[in-house]
């Protein structure tokens, strides 16, 4: 027998590197997803049957590095194109086709009937059957929406703005989306924009590491509620700024934690606002949360209200009395009470303007899409004990506070949340809002107004698709030539993940080269927003 090799101690062999270890970071450095879904693609035309490899599409470095960066340059492209626009982006829909109009005709027919056999009193069941046939048509047949939306009885609570709320001038929305066009003395134009800041108040004085001076005075309460209703608070400032303004206003912004772990939006906003017109649409933005009160806990340990089948209902385990329901408990709360909670941004603010294709707009847009790929509490490592107190006590905060109406904690407050189900228990709430994950913001981590570059993030990815393929010397492949479905684990051509992950890398290895060939042959570079390897493609 030939003698391969020494023989080799326990160490040594652990010091060597894991083969699918090798496989997994070759994939990473690749640009490559390291968890392909595998599809089955069909061509209707001859049957043919191949499998394809396609990204997960995972926003998250942790758990697809590959994915996320894609995400986040593709957001960033989104920023960069509908920044600085200089003229409307055009959203005019498609004028509606004989057959769509003649869909249309066929529904008002049916609501016509409908309507009278309701005046007249007669059964109108297979009526509603038939005008839900057609709105099923009409969406078939290329239009979005309903012809008839329906509408949910809204709670109409006073109008009257808050007293220590600064009054706000309110102007008609123009249509205009642009901003201002200024003209420097030698005749040049150019059109600035702002970068944007905004913060969450003071809920006591915090140290440098962004911890609390005085446990005891911090109110974790407040800050729990201010980021369960961040988004709200939002949508309100834009809405106030459009009526200041008087034009329909575009933005872009991002969700990021401070070292205080107080959430704050970053914003990229098309035109102009001078500071202190940001500063009085600020003093005059509140968003008030009409929730029942939860100052008393009626139900907490083992003592938690009770599930009854036949009704459906929580009943309380002491007395067996069924529970308020959501609707009841709101309609207790009376012309007098004050809301649970009114959210509020911080006075302190920052904002610099910007112009197209600066080194200041490379840079924020940079900033703004920084944490895109990592979870809201992972932007800030807790680094000392200091630091880890401060997240468990503010997700202690978050464990008990409702997050939204069908939240379980309403049940420690004697409530039943809207549409109880069996099962829930307080402390126990599935939401977004209390992970430790999400510091209290359940929301999305990018807003981006509808008329912000006149074009979808699946639009965006289109544009970059086709880049690549007229780069590459490409056509696209019809879509409707092919049909697609999943490949289940317990099927014959079903592929482990090792064996997905070989074949992504040596695609991805042949797609790089042919790159790399077409550029060399065209004479092109990359793309702003498309790093030099490709990954983003």
């Amino acid at each position: 027998m030939t003698q391969t090799g020494t023989r080799k101690t326990r160490a040594e062999r652990l010091a060597m590197p894991l083969a699918r270890e090798v496989v997994r970071d070759l994939a990473v450095e690749h640009g490559a997803c390291i968890r392909p879904v595998q599809l089955r693609r069909t061509d209707l035309g001859t049957g043919a049957v191949e499998q394809i490899l396609v990204p997960c599409g995972h926003t998250l470095a942790a758990v697809c590095p590959a994915c996320a960066e894609r995400a986040r340059n593709l957001r960033a492209a989104q920023c960069r194109e509908g920044w600085h626009l200089e003229s409307e982006p055009v959203m005019e829909p498609d004028r509606a086709t004989e057959d769509q109009q003649w869909w249309i005709e066929k529904r008002a027919d049916a609501q016509a009937m409908r309507d009278q056999a309701d005046h007249d009193g007669r059964d109108t069941s297979d009526l509603d059957e038939l005008t839900t046939e057609l709105d099923d048509e009409i969406t078939d047949a290329g239009m979005r929406g309903n012809v008839l939306p329906a509408r949910p009885v809204r709670r109409h609570r006073t109008t009257r703005r808050r007293q220590d709320a600064a009054p706000l001038p309110r102007r008609k929305i123009a249509p205009q989306t642009v901003g201002k066009t200024y003209l420097t003395p030698d005749g040049k134009q150019f059109r600035p924009s702002l970068f944007v800041t905004l913060t969450c108040p003071s809920y006591g004085r915090v140290s440098e590491d962004g911890t609390p001076a005085n446990t005891d005075s911090y109110d974790y309460v407040r800050a729990a509620r201010d980021a369960l209703h961040l988004a709200a608070l939002f949508d309100r400032f834009v809405q106030n700024l459009r009526r200041f303004l008087g034009y329909d206003l575009q933005y872009f912004a991002a969700i990021e934690p401070q070292r205080r772990l107080a959430p704050h939006i970053h914003l990229a906003m098309r035109g102009t606002v001078s500071r202190a017109d940001l500063r009085r649409v600020l003093a005059a933005t509140y968003h008030q949360v009409w929730w029942p009160d939860t100052s008393i806990v009626r139900f907490d340990g083992q003592e938690l209200p009770v599930w009854e089948e036949q009704t459906g209902t929580y009943l309380d385990p002491a007395t067996g009395e069924v529970l308020p329901s959501w609707d009841d408990a709101l309609d207790a709360i009376g012309p007098d009470d004050e809301p649970l909670h009114v959210a509020r941004f911080g006075d302190r603010f920052d904002a610099q303007g910007v112009l197209a294709g600066s080194k200041d707009a490379a840079r924020c847009i940079g900033y703004l899409t920084k944490y895109l790929t990592k979870q809201v509490a992972d932007c800030h490592q807790a680094t000392s004990d200091a630091q880890r107190a401060h997240v468990e006590r503010l997700a202690d905060a978050l464990r008990y506070e409702p997050c939204s109406p069908r939240c379980a904690n309403w049940l420690r407050y004697g409530i039943q949340p809207k549409n109880a189900r069996p099962g829930l228990t307080p402390g126990a709430c599935k939401g977004k809002a209390h992970r430790r994950e999400y510091l209290g913001y359940p929301g999305r981590r990018v807003l981006v107004s509808r008329k912000w570059s006149g074009k979808t993030l699946a639009d965006h990815r289109a544009d970059r698709r086709s880049w690549l393929l007229e780069t590459l010397g490409q056509t696209a492949t019809d879509p409707a030539r092919y049909s697609w479905e999943p490949v289940a684990p317990g099927d014959p051509d079903y592929m482990e993940h090792a064996r997905r992950l070989l074949h992504v890398v040596a695609d991805r290895q042949h797609w790089h080269a042919a790159l790399a060939e077409a550029r060399r042959r065209a004479g092109l570079r990359p793309p702003p927003d498309l790093p030099a390897t490709g990954r983003a493609a």
